[in-house]
């Protein structure tokens, strides 16, 4: 499907539009409570999802391999999170224990766990079979230490993955001062930042299942609800069409002016912004989509900021081609904001907060619509297209589609906001 956009087009991901689950829902929230049609039950979206297969797993391994050869890195040092999933597909949490994996440039691959964790870890593993477990009264790094040694690495370079906590490289350097120990950001982004078709259509599944959430609760919202009740309307539909509730974020009256919301509650009252930010998870892969709309009517200010965030975010996917640093996707909407009287730069009343981020298995990853990043968008990257206006102790405005770049641009995962009286297409 394709989206018109200020006189040019953007791919829309294909199962973006249409939910066959929600036919006949009515987008309103100017209808009195009397007049709301009961909502149609839900269906998972999500069953033919399909998760990704050990094959990939390997190929995302031999990449890593091969990057490191490149950079004369020996191995890369991965603790339990989204990289070890991504990966080797184990799920373990972060502790004081340490359990990762080594990957080797030469072709090793081995984890290593706390011996009385092994059991589950072996239920938890996909591929591989190399499991080296340590006691209560061992240090997990001399193994690390020792497998560096046994595959011949430990004259190279040794990468640590970049979210690893630094008790580890503490550890590892204990077990041997020489030891060469360098970030494995450049590996780790050097396979994650690129999506593969099968991330891409996790991520079009986990847009969808929130797209229809929102769909499904919009006619729900009455006058004198709380964040919370409008939170729990949007779980539990997330939850019913199959997503994993990631966040489910309401933000109500003055609230909305703070990117994030306040402690201070609200009651829907009319007149009022309600600004959503939601995500869902499919198999590990996150979507990130925002709302704003008003309760009844809207005012001339809040039509004009509404408006205008819009032209920002249709400006953005002007901007966004392949070979643009990343950064200057931000920029040109700043620079747009700041001559409607808003800003200057970062400062409030305005865009206080970057333009958007990457996503993919983390709901921010690198790299970011932020002045001065001066990565060029290339064809696979993925990111948040989220631009806002606040206007402090007011209300604020924030609308949100995420995309990919393809070899022809940009492509969104949910079509655009239509109107503040339509914000997800009736």
């Amino acid at each position: 499907m394709i989206e018109t956009i200020s006189k040019r087009h953007f791919l829309i991901g294909a199962g973006a539009v249409g939910i066959g689950a929600l036919a006949g829902c009515q987008g309103s929230t100017n209808a009195s409570p009397a007049k709301l049609t009961k909502p149609n039950a839900l269906t998972s979206l999500t069953a033919k999802a399909q998760p990704i297969s050990i094959a990939e797993r390997k190929a995302r391994i031999a990449k890593a391999q091969t990057l490191m050869q490149d950079r004369g890195i020996g191995a890369l040092i991965l603790e339990a999170g989204s990289s070890l999933v991504y990966f080797t597909g184990i799920r373990w949490w972060r502790s004081e224990r340490f359990t990762g994996a080594v990957i080797t440039a030469d072709g090793g691959f081995a984890i290593i766990t706390p011996y009385f964790e092994e059991p589950s870890i072996r239920e938890s593993m996909t591929f591989g079979d190399d499991v080296r477990t340590w006691h209560e009264d061992e240090s997990p790094f001399k193994l690390i230490v020792d497998y560096l040694r046994e595959n011949k690495a430990l004259d190279k370079f040794i990468a640590v993955e970049e979210t690893v906590r630094n008790f580890i490289p503490t550890g590892l350097k204990a077990e041997n001062a020489s030891i060469d120990l360098v970030s494995g950001q450049p590996i780790t982004r050097g396979c994650r930042m690129f999506k593969s078709p099968a991330e891409l259509a996790l991520m079009q599944t986990a847009n969808d299942v929130t797209m229809a959430a929102y769909r499904h609760i919009y006619p729900q919202i009455q006058a004198g609800m709380t964040r919370h009740d409008i939170s729990k309307l949007m779980s539990d539909a997330t939850r019913a069409l199959g997503g994993s509730v990631q966040f489910s974020m309401a933000l109500i009256g003055p609230s909305s002016s703070f990117p994030h919301g306040s402690d201070i509650e609200y009651e829907v009252k009319d007149g009022q912004v309600i600004l959503m930010d939601c995500g869902a998870s499919v198999h590990d892969y996150e979507s990130d989509i925002s709302r704003t709309w008003v309760m009844g009517e809207a005012n001339a200010q809040q039509r004009k900021v509404w408006n205008t965030v819009k032209q920002g975010q249709e400006l953005a996917l002007e901007t966004a081609t392949l070979g643009t640093p990343a950064g200057r996707v931000d920029s040109v909407v700043r620079d747009y904001y700041t001559a409607q009287g808003f800003g200057p730069d970062y400062a409030a009343p305005g865009l206080t907060h970057r333009l958007g981020h990457g996503i993919g298995m983390d709901g921010h990853e690198p790299v970011n619509f932020v002045r001065g990043e001066t990565t060029p968008l290339q064809p696979a990257m993925c990111f948040s297209n989220e631009p806002g206006i606040y206007l402090p102790g007011k209300f604020g405005v924030r609308l949100e589609d995420c995309l990919y770049m393809s070899e022809t641009g940009p492509v969104l995962f949910s079509p655009l906001a239509k109107s503040i009286d339509d914000p997800f297409g009736a």
